[in-house]
């Protein structure tokens, strides 16, 4: 069973910088789509960006071309920079993997995962 234990939340200004990690363990092999979503109170979880296995990243409108997802598939950790922050921002933000392709999809948003991280805290002041 995958572990996904991420860090880099914290604390911001607007306009400011935080880069999220997430290290996926438990495997001697790449995960073939792992992703970063957030969620707020009350809303549904927010698919960010995603990304295959030796593929290129794609995003949710609202963070495209503030936010870049990047991962090291040797060590299967992902990294979300994100730059230009706003309040809107804050959120919990969760990594997810699928390993293997469980749900039998493309790495695209929507889509489903069946390992999750904690969540780490992103917090953005105006």
């Amino acid at each position: 069973q995958v572990q996904l234990v991420e860090s880099g939340g914290g604390s911001v200004q607007s306009g400011g910088s935080l880069r999220l990690s997430c290290t996926a363990s438990g495997l001697d092999y790449s995960v073939y789509c792992m992703a970063w979503f957030r969620q707020v109170p009350g809303k549904e979880r927010e698919g960010v960006a995603i990304i295959e296995a030796g593929g290129s990243a794609t995003y949710a409108d609202s963070v495209k071309g503030r936010f870049t997802l990047s991962r090291a598939d040797a060590t299967n950790t992902l990294y979300l920079q994100m730059s230009s922050l706003k309040p809107e921002d804050t959120a919990v933000y969760y990594c997810a993997a699928d390993p293997d392709n469980e749900y039998d999809r493309p790495c695209v948003l929507p889509r489903g995962f069946n390992s999750w991280g904690q969540g780490t805290q992103v917090t953005v002041s105006s």
